[in-house]
């Protein structure tokens, strides 16, 4: 019986250790878009987030989240958790990937 409860116990600590490894492969990914509109300046902020996105060999976990500022030059911040998984793809810039 003791054998079993050492084996449930080093079966859970496997399991905790892998889980905080997994998440050490995630980070916060960054990206800003500017235009005179508010909604191509998100247009422009969530594609510069994917492209980068998608030029570090990264995938896209979990929501994005976008925030703007400004009146007459609207500035939006775009932001989404990536994780290791992915192959990168050629980018030109932010702007523009294959």
């Amino acid at each position: 019986m003791q054998v079993f409860k050492l084996g449930f116990v080093a079966a859970v600590m496997v399991g905790a250790l892998s889980a905080m490894a997994q998440a050490a492969e995630c980070t916060r990914v960054g990206a800003i878009g500017d235009n005179v509109t508010h909604d191509l300046a998100v247009l422009f902020s969530t594609n510069a987030l994917k492209n980068t996105i998608a030029g570090r060999g990264l995938i896209g976990k979990g929501p994005v989240k976008t925030t703007c500022t400004g009146s007459g030059m609207i500035e939006c911040h775009s932001s989404q958790m990536a994780c290791k998984g992915g192959t990168p793809a050629t980018c030109l810039g932010a702007w523009l990937c294959f």
